[in-house]
């Protein structure tokens, strides 16, 4: 598309309202959670159910061979939670396996060349999934809804199979170089000369079978979630991963077990702004936003005062964050969604397989599409992140609920590896600092900081806000297209104090992204 053309292109998305709100990534999926807010479950129950059904939606994002956090405001307890249900690394991992070929040594900002990316790609690259743990606890303490039942809109999308369109056909396109190389993945993704599935002019309706992910799903629904990790399913998992050469042992999977721990909470501008913290970008939010200042502050849509102090701020946190703890590469691929309902309760939940289908490998038995957590390790032994066996990584996964006045205000999140955390500070602070509800905010455009090159910023932004922000940082302008996006992909809900209506709100420029009411 040429760039006189994208720049007639005006592209606007309205916000979804109701007493019950679920937006994500996919609108299918949000649909799968309004369905059970309609049928009388809580956040939690929706989230879940949304969870479990995103990774038939669009198995290059997430799924139950991933990861990941969320944060969730109870009602009944009136206070937030984080469940961490993040990657760690097989216990007999042998860490020189993942030897260094070049280009080396590395620099703050990204890894080295390893040796057939086994970070990257394969069996060598995964790492113990921890979603269906980490769903099941949430549901366990928070839910009020049975896991067969939260499961089986997932379980009938899984044995459907996921449906063919243009943005499937180009993520598929986008994998097919690493998928084409692992039998089931290339089986059930790809053509049997290795060409991209393709749809017919006539618009019929087409379904492409995820290996044995439905029949998967059914059982885990039937047994229960530690079938994943200590049953027949989970045996048949650690089978197909050893045959493969992953250190990960059935010992792995048993001994996996997601977490409920204290957010990382902290006060800005009468708020309180509830994030995961540990080895997640929360701190990292922390920092930005502590370091903009009084910058922020004032009424409506913001000028180049506000722009300047956030790239600035969160230049400088990354910086800190990549020389102190380490980092991983930007190209990732991750799905965040949230959830609302009329009691109170929220929940913004992120997870994700890491890189575009994580690490390209579909499990032959069971037809689980397999994370690639060893790529957040910098694999420069001796260092913070360093690869080790039994290890947690550090991500930039940052679900955020903003509460005021003692009750739960807005809950949001983003995908896009490092473009997550300046998505999330600036639309918090558009709405926390400025004032902006939520679809204004959403259509604002954004700079884009990740502590790598210069500055990223939308040409849509007005000359003066480029001009404040290049006295002080290189900056580069750039598009925001359909695909890829320019920036990261948020999603977000605000509760109206005085009526309690949720507004839910998607990425402007995210085709498949929307949200769905009770």
């Amino acid at each position: 598309m040429s760039e006189s053309l994208t720049r007639q292109l005006k592209f606007t998305k309205h916000a979804v309202r109701g007493k019950g709100v679920v937006v994500a990534q996919n609108a299918k999926a949000a649909e799968v959670g309004a369905s059970i807010l309609r049928k009388g479950g809580n956040a939690i129950d929706a989230a879940v159910a949304t969870g479990m059904a995103i990774g038939a939606l669009e198995p290059w994002m997430s799924g139950i061979g991933g990861v990941g956090f969320m944060t969730i405001w109870s009602a009944k307890e009136q206070r937030a939670w984080t469940v961490d249900y993040g990657p760690v690394s097989a216990k007999k991992l042998d860490p020189s396996v993942y030897e260094i070929v070049g280009p080396g040594p590395a620099n703050p900002f990204a890894w080295p060349d390893i040796k057939e990316q086994r970070n990257e790609v394969g069996y060598h690259s995964i790492a113990v999934p921890g979603m269906v743990a980490g769903l099941a606890k949430a549901l366990e303490r928070f839910g009020t809804v049975a896991w067969k039942d939260v499961l089986q809109p997932g379980v009938e999308i899984a044995q459907r199979g996921m449906e063919l369109d243009w943005y499937m056909q180009v993520m598929i396109a986008n994998g097919a170089k690493h998928l084409e190389k692992f039998p089931a993945s290339k089986a059930n993704y790809l053509c049997d000369d290795g060409r991209v599935p393709a749809s017919d002019w006539a618009g019929t309706r087409r379904y492409i079978k995820l290996g044995n992910l439905g029949e998967t799903m059914r059982r885990l629904a039937e047994a229960g979630p530690r079938e994943f990790y200590e049953g027949s399913l989970a045996r048949d998992i650690a089978a197909d991963l050893q045959a493969g050469g992953s250190a990960i042992s059935y010992d792995d999977l048993a001994g996996y077990e997601a977490k409920i721990v204290d957010p990382l909470a902290f006060e800005h501008n009468g708020v309180t702004i509830n994030v995961a913290g540990g080895l997640t970008a929360g701190p990292t939010l922390r920092r930005a936003i502590e370091l903009a200042g009084a910058a922020t502050k004032g009424k409506g849509a913001p000028g180049a005062e506000f722009f300047a102090a956030i790239a600035e701020g969160m230049h400088k946190a990354y910086d800190e964050r990549l020389k102190t703890l380490g980092d991983k590469p930007t190209d990732t691929c991750t799905t965040h969604f949230c959830a609302a309902d009329s009691e109170g309760n929220m929940v913004a939940l992120t997870q994700t397989l890491m890189s575009l289908f994580g690490s390209c490998v579909m499990l032959p038995k069971t037809g689980i599409t397999m994370n690639n957590g060893m790529l957040w390790f910098d694999p420069e032994p001796n260092r913070p992140n360093s690869i080790a066996p039994g290890k947690k990584p550090l991500c930039n996964i940052c679900p955020v609920v903003v509460v005021k006045d003692g009750q739960p205000w807005f809950c949001i999140g983003a995908s896009g590896g490092r473009r997550i955390v300046p998505a999330v500070s600036q639309l918090s602070l558009m709405m926390i600092d400025r004032g902006m509800d939520v679809e204004a905010a959403f259509h604002q455009p954004r700079v884009d900081i990740s502590g790598v090159g210069p500055i990223r910023v939308n040409r849509d932004l007005p000359d003066e806000v480029k001009k404040a922000i290049a006295a002080r940082l290189p900056i580069v302008e750039v598009d925001n297209p359909v695909s890829p996006l320019g920036f990261a992909n948020p999603s977000c809900i605000v509760r109206d104090p005085k009526t309690g209506e949720l507004t839910g709100m998607n990425e402007v420029m995210s085709p498949w992204a929307g949200g769905a009411a009770q």
